[in-house]
């Protein structure tokens, strides 16, 4: 039984690694896409540093993308920044593979 058991603790310490992992390659790229919409927006530095961290915290309304594209897009609109709904969601995919490779080098 205690190989099953040890097998099993494995599985549990892989899950909670990977979970910790995609939380960190979310704050991020949430992060990131704070820092480019800052930029989009002529805000610069402590003031987009700040704005990149009110993105980070975007993300706690809800499961999902969504909270942190409508404050973007909220964002964006209210400065009269005139960006796509596409353009957002690529620079939240680009910026999602960007995450991925830093934070991987992190851990490396």
């Amino acid at each position: 039984m205690t190989q099953f058991d040890n097998r099993e603790k494995a599985f549990e310490s892989k899950y909670a690694h990977d979970q910790e992992l995609q939380f960190k390659v979310m704050a991020r790229r949430n992060k990131l896409l704070g820092l480019w919409a800052a930029g989009e927006m002529g805000i610069t530095g402590d003031a987009a540093a700040e704005y990149a961290i009110s993105v980070v915290k975007a993300d706690f309304q809800e499961a999902g993308d969504e909270d942190v594209f409508r404050k973007i897009k909220t964002d964006l609109d209210a400065k009269l920044v005139s960006v796509t709904e596409y353009r957002i969601r690529k620079e939240m995919d680009d910026l999602m593979t960007v995450a991925k490779q830093q934070i991987a080098s992190e851990v490396a």
